[in-house]
């Protein structure tokens, strides 16, 4: 069975993993001799012995992970990895865990209760084909998974107009590109948009 963890050795005793003897060239960058073929098994099996800590142990994550297979395991998916601020259209940078980023957006942004837990309405302008456009759409404060066991209907009238949506709230780890590129959620073209206008103005 073969090694996850391949370390080279070049004549003098130098090493070097299998990632970076292609990057050199199989040249040794210590005394520029070639490298060749010459395994050093007692450094792999150090290698495959070392363990690390995920890269979220300060936010709470226990998870210790063989160090090589750690290399190669993305850590989006930690459920404890910081939140993004959803309101990317605003600049704003503030990351953290649920608490944080619910009491932030209380301070600074929208939010409010139903259910039992935290959703924020967002609105955003952008260009589709060219054309500015209008989106509205809900946000969870939680994962995609609790995002799709709640409903939502959304409805804006002005003027004598009425237009009503229906949807699923988008998880707040879905970047609002990710959201827009989507468009699930009721899109508004600026000649629409000028029936609604009070209420546009509004948000």
């Amino acid at each position: 069975m073969p090694r996850k963890s391949v370390v080279y050795e070049c004549p003098n005793g130098h090493t070097l993993c299998s990632n970076c003897k292609n990057k050199v060239h199989n040249c040794c960058p210590t005394c520029r001799r070639d490298l060749g073929d010459i395994r050093c098994l007692a450094l792999e099996e150090v290698a495959e012995s070392l363990e690390v800590p995920c890269k979220y142990e300060n936010l709470r994550c226990h998870d210790i992970f063989p160090y090589y297979g750690k290399l190669k395991r993305p850590e989006q998916h930690c459920w404890f990895r910081p939140y993004k601020c959803p309101y990317a259209a605003s600049d704003c940078s503030v990351t953290g865990d649920i608490p944080t980023l619910v009491a932030h957006l209380k301070d600074d942004h929208k939010v409010f209760n139903c259910f039992g837990r935290k959703f924020s309405l967002h609105f955003e302008a952008f260009r589709l084909r060219r054309a500015p456009v209008y989106m509205a759409f809900l946000r969870l404060m939680g994962d995609d998974n609790e995002a799709k066991r709640f409903s939502y209907s959304l409805e804006v009238s002005a003027n004598d107009r009425k237009l009503k949506w229906q949807g699923i709230p988008k998880s707040i780890r879905d970047s609002s590109r990710k959201v827009r590129e989507s468009l699930d959620g009721p899109v508004i073209q600026r000649n629409l948009a000028l029936f609604f206008l009070v209420v546009i103005d509004e948000s």
